[in-house]
């Protein structure tokens, strides 16, 4: 299953369910989050590397009443994985972070992340107090993953083995207007 594949499948289970907010990390994960169709509830982050976990966190704390998404890439998230000790930490339930993890820092080059060579970041997350760590490899497996995610509380890492798949679209640059439009779909102003 390729990356843009992977997605489709995360968003077809999330079809009955618009009011999830979905926080997508800067380039391929929002790339592919937006080729699925744009939605309101979808924030796309632009030039914060590191930090879709982090405000995913942010933002399942001011509204633990919403179920919080969080997509992001292997490299991203390896960037800045003191985020996942600080969710083990404050483990807020309405938590699922997903990780595409195809072995490369996809974004930047294709340059090889630790996952390539034997870092494990399900480990990393029950090392950190994240229970509920899950590595898939398969449709299948990734729609029990989430519908398990949805259902029993987290925090939640989705770890999702993926391979590479090449954007074919990109969401509008427009920062304001993308956090406007989010804050008003998920409630908040």
């Amino acid at each position: 299953m390729n990356r843009l594949d992977a997605t489709r499948e995360l968003v077809s289970c999330l079809d009955d369910d618009h009011r999830s907010p979905i926080v997508a990390s800067l380039g391929h994960p929002a790339y592919d989050l937006f080729a699925t169709g744009d939605r309101d509830s979808y924030f796309y982050t632009w030039g914060s590397m590191g930090l879709a976990s982090s405000i995913g966190l942010g933002l399942a704390i001011a509204r633990p009443d919403l179920r919080v998404f969080v997509l992001d890439g292997d490299g991203s998230l390896l960037m800045n994985l003191g985020s996942l000790a600080t969710i083990g930490w404050v483990r807020p339930e309405n938590l699922v972070i997903v990780v595409w993890d195809n072995e490369k820092c996809g974004t930047t080059g294709g340059q090889d992340t630790a996952t390539a060579h034997g870092a494990d970041l399900e480990a990393a997350g029950r090392a950190l107090r994240i229970e509920s760590s899950v590595t898939v490899r398969d449709a299948a497996a990734l729609r029990s993953a989430i519908a398990e995610a949805r259902s029993v509380p987290g925090p939640w890492l989705i770890v999702v083995k993926v391979e590479e798949s090449r954007p074919t679209v990109k969401p509008p640059l427009d920062y304001v207007g993308i956090k406007e439009r989010f804050m008003a779909a998920i409630g908040s102003r």
